[in-house]
């Protein structure tokens, strides 16, 4: 019964892997006919209803207390609203192959806002070294060296997709700091929080995201993908892993979705790779791994005092 279990959770951490690996393939076909405020309403909504439904079936409680609702309104803007949006917009002007591997460096964001911004930890100085690998490996991903193309969005594409891992590293260290103990479930946890998101997402694009839809069977298929996986089952799957394995092994999955985008934006859409892409993907996997203390530095030797 036990190896039945563990089977389960680790196809569970796979189909998460692979389905967030697969989200950036669903934005760039939903933006085909849909706009980036558009694509990330969508997704929360689509989201809202998987989790929902999860909700229904499990009969777990709502939270009761007013400050994890307000915690879960944070949230909701911070690792949703503003992330999806600013994914959303920046894959108008970088593959999704790009989009994938710049996702990767949330561990890094994570690693440098809860030892800065929250001081929930003292940055070790493999963490260190991680943050500014990774930088590096960004720094070769976008190649300065080679002149950006006219109509490609100039670097603003890739500092968005940095702002939205720095979402992610804000909203996984609030979490931690703030609701640790929250006593929610998994799944009602995910299913407020995106559900609010949703709420948000429905009162801001008759304002901002009031353009025509083009609605192919490929923009609604992906959409749907999009939110009901990405969004709701991925979630659900994810916090079943961090509970069952722990948060630090459950981590690993961020080395499961840049191969899976790269290869997505290659078969499905012909990106092409150019050099300097997988070369900076792996500097920023290796920043990744030093920032979660997967790689140790040797240990400083004390000299010790003349008699």
């Amino acid at each position: 019964m036990r190896r039945s279990s563990d089977t389960w959770i680790a196809l569970q951490f796979t189909l998460a892997g692979v389905t967030w690996g697969a989200s950036f393939l669903f934005i760039a076909l939903a933006l085909e006919g849909l706009s980036p405020v558009q694509v990330a309403t969508g997704r929360t909504l689509f989201g809202a209803i998987t989790l929902g439904l999860l909700v229904l079936v499990t009969r777990d409680r709502l939270p009761r207390s007013a400050r994890v609702w307000g915690h879960l309104v944070v949230l909701s803007i911070t690792f949703a609203v503003i992330p999806y949006q600013l994914f959303a917009w920046a894959q108008q002007y970088v593959a999704s192959g790009i989009a994938s591997i710049l996702n990767a460096t949330t561990p890094i964001m994570t690693a440098l806002i809860a030892g800065l911004a929250f001081r929930i930890e003292r940055l070790s100085r493999e963490q260190v070294l991680g943050i500014v690998v990774g930088i590096v490996g960004v720094v070769v991903i976008v190649g300065p060296w080679q002149g950006l193309e006219p109509g490609s969005g100039g670097i603003a594409p890739y500092l968005a997709l940095l702002g939205a891992t720095a979402c992610y590293g804000f909203s996984l260290s609030y979490m931690r700091r703030f609701l640790a103990d929250s006593g929610v479930s998994a799944t009602v946890f995910s299913f407020v929080m995106i559900g609010l998101a949703a709420g948000w997402m429905l009162l801001l694009t008759p304002a901002i995201g009031a353009q025509p839809m083009t609605l192919t069977p490929t923009v609604i298929i992906a959409i749907v993908l999009l939110g009901a996986l990405g969004t709701g089952l991925a979630y659900a799957w994810n916090q079943n892993v961090v509970r069952a394995w722990g948060p630090t092994r459950a981590a690993t999955v961020t080395y499961l979705s840049p191969p899976v985008g790269v290869l997505l934006g290659v078969l499905a859409l012909g990106e092409v790779l150019v050099w300097n892409e997988p070369v900076g993907a792996l500097l920023v996997i290796l920043g990744v791994l030093l920032a979660q203390r997967r790689l140790r530095l040797p240990a400083r030797r004390v000299r010790s005092g003349d008699g």
